[in-house]
């Protein structure tokens, strides 16, 4: 399991990904970065490192912010590196490029490691979430829940790169089989901005409808609808 990297095709796929930022990032990271605050406010977070940051626009949010004191990032893709370097992010301590698997720091370096919209790309997911936990005292997680039952029986890679898919219960498991305890767990739907950006005045009506649907049965919502699922985690022994 040392030997870990991301596979050919994947990198592939990455490598060439980001060139600048872009509108509809920028406007996720709104969504992503209140959801880190929202679960993340009461704990430690001075330090704080972003595994998987694309083009760091929850890095440049983050700052804005001014949440966390120092953040750090680790990316596979060259084109986001130099991406995130070329924004000038106040905060930013430090961009490098890693091999998807093993950070370069030390133990408990970090306050925080957030891992926001990376696991439904990662080929190891577990080998991931134990190295942010070595590294950092708490994890941060968030996945969109694509397993529904509209969820196509048979897998097609694309451009977008997802190759896991997650339900709130499947994502959870996963965290707990990894010697994570879930200490916050919740399921958000995307702003009305997001919507919009995609689908203009339908894709505000579908927010709205979306989003009283997740109000009145989270449960039928999920298992009909892709929304966001946000954890907080620790690790469970010393």
């Amino acid at each position: 399991m040392g030997n870990l990297t991301v596979a050919t095709k994947l990198k592939e796929n990455y490598d060439s990904y980001y060139e600048g930022e872009s509108e509809w990032r920028r406007l996720g990271a709104i969504d992503k970065t209140a959801n880190i605050q929202s679960l993340c406010r009461h704990i430690p977070h001075a330090t704080i490192l972003d595994v998987g940051s694309g083009e760091g626009s929850i890095l440049k949010r983050l700052s804005d912010l001014n949440f966390g004191e120092e953040l750090f990032s680790v990316e596979i893709s060259q084109s986001a590196v130099t991406t995130i370097l070329q924004r000038e992010i106040p905060r930013l301590r430090e961009c490098r490029l890693f091999d998807g698997y093993h950070m370069p720091y030390d133990d408990q370096r970090f306050d925080l490691a957030v891992i926001s919209h990376v696991l439904e790309h990662v080929e190891y997911p577990r080998k991931l979430l134990y190295e942010a936990a070595r590294v950092s005292r708490h994890v941060f997680v968030e996945v969109p829940l694509e397993n529904t039952i509209r969820l196509k029986s048979d897998f097609v890679f694309d451009r977008t790169g997802h190759i896991n898919f997650y339900s709130w219960k499947t994502i959870r498991r996963l965290i707990q089989t990894c010697d994570l305890q879930v200490l916050t767990q919740t399921v958000t739907n995307p702003s009305s901005a997001v919507y919009k950006y995609y689908s203009g005045r339908s894709g505000v009506v579908k927010c709205a409808a979306k989003g009283l649907l997740l109000r009145a049965s989270s449960g039928l919502a999920t298992s009909l609808f892709t929304y966001h699922c946000s954890l907080l985690c620790t690790r469970t022994s010393g």
